[in-house]
């Protein structure tokens, strides 16, 4: 059954490392078992810097996600993001030996297989190839070729490239932590699978995934993901305009953004003030929440207006009938949806993780902050799915032709087993009768040549 599966999501982000312990229930929906949380040191803008570091912090939120599961961790879904990752469009194509048999998964796996083998720019490789539509023969538009005939089949694909380096820290990173990685999955990927609705894919939405060191963005349209970015920019950007802008330590501009900040400047009051405690032996410092809020929004418009021109350059603004979904540690800011819609002019909303979260004891995992963890669980089912699928076909493919020669041969198979052995015991006893049949034969001529012997004696004497 599948909900006695266990899959294990782990999310190396700027600010956090989280992992994250989950199983489906007899509903399908996703349980949690144990959350580990670490604060990332070694980890900036999404990309890891050093790797002793980012080893203690997976180790940390390892050992924090066994003990409140119950269960040893070994084999686990990482995501992986930075501003090195690109995304492509490329067509590809094969030609089968007939046109009269059906086109089969293994002609689509096989035209997939051969974009991972596309050649990349030097330091970079293919972390996903995602389909668009396929092709066959003069058909276009076709969204599942499998059991459709045809010579020439064609497909157009999405194509997600990372850095090479940036693979091996993370690999590097998540081995020495004493685990294997399953899957290697795009963050935005992972957080669309949380947050989103095939409606909404449906229909055309921007994902924009607001983390610490960068700002994921995933398009969807007609089901179909159409453009993935990263851009180097998320909320420590913002953190740190606060601490430069209002003269405070980092930690205080974390907790100054995260409980009076605001988006939009209007709506943060004019005489509202916050008292921070000042350093040693010096007086506290008075923030005017206003001066907070415009330092917050200059930023955060900065940010929404770069993934509003991303969106723009992709040809698709236009084609977002469900608008944008907000999601991530930096969508949790007052205001924000307000001051996407007024940029962008499209419908916002948040996104929260829940809609595929059954009972659980941890209710935080529901925040928008975990998107992308519980994200790479779902991701890791998907895969097992996938792979079950896969071994099923497989399978099926095997016995076919076990199945045919049953039914077509087997009459004839079946007489020839039958006349076989009925006829070798038949000519076992044989060798006698070529003997006695002999001396009747031998006893004829000799009489013969008697009478003929005592004839020509007559005729003599």
């Amino acid at each position: 059954m599948q909900h006695d599966k266990i899959v294990v999501g782990l999310d190396i982000g700027t600010t956090k490392i989280c992992a994250l312990v989950g199983r489906k229930n007899e509903f399908g929906k996703l349980e949690i078992l144990g959350m580990g949380k670490a604060v990332s040191e070694g980890v900036v803008r999404g990309i890891v810097s050093n790797i002793d570091k980012t080893v203690d912090a997976i180790k940390r939120a390892i050992r924090q996600a066994e003990e409140q599961s119950g269960i040893n961790i070994g084999v686990v879904n990482v995501g992986i993001a930075g501003q090195h990752i690109k995304s492509l469009q490329h067509n590809g194509s094969i030609t089968r030996a007939s046109a009269d048999s059906e086109i089969t998964q293994e002609d689509v796996e096989r035209l997939t297989g051969d974009m991972y083998r596309l050649v990349t720019p030097p330091g970079s490789q293919i972390i996903h190839v995602m389909p668009q539509d396929y092709k066959v023969d003069y058909e276009e538009g076709i969204m599942d070729p499998v059991g459709m005939s045809g010579v020439r089949l064609e497909g157009n694909f999405h194509i997600i490239t990372a850095q090479s380096t940036a693979i091996n820290n993370v690999n590097k990173c998540v081995n020495k932590g004493g685990l294997e990685i399953d899957n290697l999955i795009l963050e935005p990927l992972a957080s669309s699978l949380s947050v989103l609705s095939d409606e909404e894919k449906e229909a055309g939405v921007a994902l924009i995934d607001i983390g610490g060191g960068t700002t994921d963005l995933a398009i969807f349209k007609d089901g179909i993901i159409r453009h993935a970015a990263v851009l180097p920019f998320g909320g420590n950007i913002v953190t740190s305009d606060i601490k430069q802008g209002c003269q405070v330590m980092q930690n205080q501009a974390e907790q100054l953004k995260v409980k009076f900040g605001k988006a939009i400047a209007e709506e943060a009051s004019d005489y509202e003030i916050v008292s921070i405690p000042g350093l040693r032996d010096r007086a506290p410092k008075e923030i005017s929440l206003k001066n907070l809020a415009y330092i917050i929004e200059a930023r955060m418009e900065e940010i929404i207006e770069l993934v509003y021109a991303e969106i723009q350059r992709t040809g698709h603004a236009d084609k977002l009938a469900a608008g944008i979904v907000l999601t991530g540690g930096g969508a949790q800011l007052q205001n924000l949806v307000q001051l996407t819609e007024y940029v962008t002019g499209l419908d916002t909303r948040i996104g929260y993780p829940n809609e595929h979260l059954g009972k659980s004891k941890i209710e935080a995992v529901k925040s928008p902050m975990y998107a992308t963890t519980v994200g790479l669980v779902l991701a890791g089912y998907r895969s097992l799915d996938e792979r079950l699928n896969r071994n099923n076909y497989e399978q099926q493919e095997e016995q076919k032709p076990a199945v045919a020669h049953q039914h077509t041969p087997a009459p004839i198979a079946a007489s020839a087993v039958i006349v076989t052995p009925k006829a070798e015991p038949a000519k076992a006893p044989e060798p006698k009768k070529p003997s006695s049949t002999g001396d009747f034969f031998r006893n004829i001529i000799s009489n013969t040549k008697k009478l003929l012997i005592d004839d020509f004696d007559d005729k003599q004497y």
